[in-house]
């Protein structure tokens, strides 16, 4: 502290101070050396900048999209900052809404057939010292309504609460996070506006943060994950006074609003990169205790196998550019902790399915209650867990009525994973594929290639619920047909035995599961409905 106070004293800026210095003027950048190619842009997003230019503003993309152009990549949202107020910039646009308490933006809609794209507008920040920004004492909570009257204010910690105070392009450039995000491009004039050595940077493939670290991080700890994020997905070192103070200040994010976290978690999860993040994050120092979520998935030494397989699905899915279900991916970074108190409750002498309800309840529970999970991602959670101890039971009606269930497809892909790891065997993996596949004849078969061997007392074998009720419905029918041919017992004198009906399956065979509450389309068990009943295929 004192050397930089000196230094700054005697005029003379290192070269470190250069790139964390204050830079009032620009380096204009053009076509001949950015080279990107206007192909990659959005057109809505090249409207929007457009529109505010012919308004009398200035407008510009921003971000990551320049970041990702400058890369050769295609961006996959588009942000524009501009010197107009959100309200100056809603009233521009028709389809458009002013989003956000802690800062304002204006998300601008665009239709284009089944699909739509927002482009994220924000108006240029100003630096505010600490000194005039209102600073809230420790342990003190303000109410929403008195934090929205302010145009600033900070906590004890030193992180942002409201932060809706405009300046210049220059102020805004020093307030982004990294060097390699603070360069804006002008799609009308194509020339980038670098105010922090970005360009040098991204040639050096570097990710350095602007200004002190530790304020930064003090100021937004999500930064410390964003760090992360950036450095896997686009195999940058992370500048060694960046990355330093992450592991001292990670108790900072437990300051952040879970749903924020759960986000910032989600795009981690799903960059594409999330097996290269998660080790990030191991080298980072923030997987101690950080995200319950991620300490599974790193931590866990059963599953870590099982954990990278359904990440780097995952990472395949999002570089296809093919949609990937955030609830199957929760429930495979919970699964073997689910997993592991469903074993020890069947241990204990519970019922499986009682037991796994009972699991699965426990772990979402204290999941939630840390992370704020959407409910219809716990739902889809509940699903794919239930189904796992159905895909044991192969006889009888029981495929069927799991194959029309509306959550099959992602169960069966869950049961293929754990085959994959090795959890569950390969054969049985195999035969739901060949079942889902197979000629409605050629399904009976299947089944009857599941059931298991019956003895020499013409009972089942005691495999499950299923097979066991199944195998004395068949030697009761054979039982019935014999005498049912003269009318008599075995050797002529018995009476003949009546044929034995079959018993409905039992409430203990039914997982529950809240997407199946009032349905029984997917659902193994339950008690038999009055009235006709639905037409089955043919055994």
């Amino acid at each position: 502290m004192i050397k930089k106070l000196i230094t700054r004293l005697l005029g003379k800026p290192g070269p470190k101070q250069r790139r964390t210095g204050r830079a009032h003027t620009p380096r204009v950048v053009g076509v001949e050396e950015h080279k990107i190619d206007p192909a990659l842009i959005s057109r809505n997003a090249v409207k929007v900048t457009s529109t505010l230019q012919q308004a009398g503003y200035q407008a510009y993309i921003v971000g990551g999209a320049v970041r990702d152009l400058l890369l050769g990549i295609k961006p996959k949202d588009f942000d524009v900052a501009t010197n107009a107020t959100p309200e100056q910039v809603q009233a521009l646009f028709r389809r458009s809404r002013i989003i956000g308490r802690r800062f304002q933006i204006v998300h601008v809609t665009f239709y284009g057939g089944r699909e739509q794209e927002i482009i994220e507008v924000s108006t240029f920040r100003a630096l505010v010292d600490a000194v005039a920004s209102e600073t809230l004492p420790e342990g003190r909570r303000l109410k929403r309504a008195e934090l929205d009257s302010k145009t600033h204010a900070i906590d004890a910690s030193g992180r942002v609460l409201r932060d809706n105070v405009w300046g210049s392009q220059a102020e805004d450039a020093e307030r982004r996070d990294f060097t390699i995000n603070a360069m804006y491009y002008d799609p009308a004039a194509q020339t980038v506006h670098d105010y922090h050595h970005g360009m040098e940077d991204i040639r050096a493939r570097t990710l350095r943060m602007i200004g002190d670290p530790v304020t930064r991080y003090r100021e937004d700890p999500v930064r410390m994950l964003r760090v992360v994020r950036f450095a896997a997905k686009t195999s940058f070192g992370i500048d060694e006074e960046t990355r330093a103070p992450i592991a001292e200040l990670a108790p900072l994010i437990h300051n952040v609003p879970s749903a924020r976290l759960f986000d910032e978690m989600l795009k981690l999860l799903m960059s594409g990169h999330a097996w290269a993040s998660l080790q990030e994050l191991r080298k980072a120092g923030l997987h101690k205790g950080l995200l319950p979520l991620l300490d599974v998935a790193i931590e866990q030494p059963m599953g870590q196998r099982f954990v990278q397989l359904a990440l780097d699905n995952t990472d395949r899915r999002v570089q296809a550019g093919k949609p990937v279900s955030p609830g199957f991916l929760f429930a495979s970074l919970l699964w073997h902790h689910v997993l592991q108190r469903w074993t020890k409750l069947r241990d204990e002498g519970e019922h499986p399915i009682a037991a796994l309800n009972t699991a699965m309840d426990m772990v979402l529970e204290k999941q939630t209650g840390q992370l704020a999970i959407q409910r219809r991602f716990v739902t889809d959670m509940r699903d794919i867990w239930g189904m796992q101890p159905r895909f044991e039971k192969r006889v009888g009606r029981m495929p069927y009525r799991l194959l029309e269930s509306p959550r099959f497809r992602a169960g069966y892909d869950f049961l293929q994973l754990r085959c994959e790891a090795g959890e569950q065997p390969a054969e049985v993996g195999q035969w739901w594929t060949d079942f889902q596949n197979a000629h409605p004849d050629e399904r009976e078969a299947l089944i009857e290639s599941a059931r298991p061997a019956r003895g020499k007392s013409g009972k089942g074998a005691r495999g499950g619920s299923g097979d066991s009720h199944d195998g004395g419905h068949d030697g009761g029918q054979d039982g019935g047909a014999e005498g049912a041919e003269d009318g008599t017992g075995h050797d002529g004198d018995a009476p003949a035995r009546k044929r034995r009906r079959r018993r409905g399956p039992r409430k203990s065979d039914k997982v529950s599961s809240r997407s199946e509450a009032q349905s029984t389309d997917g659902a193994d068990g339950g008690q038999p409905e009055p009235g006709p009943r639905r037409a089955q295929p043919e055994e």
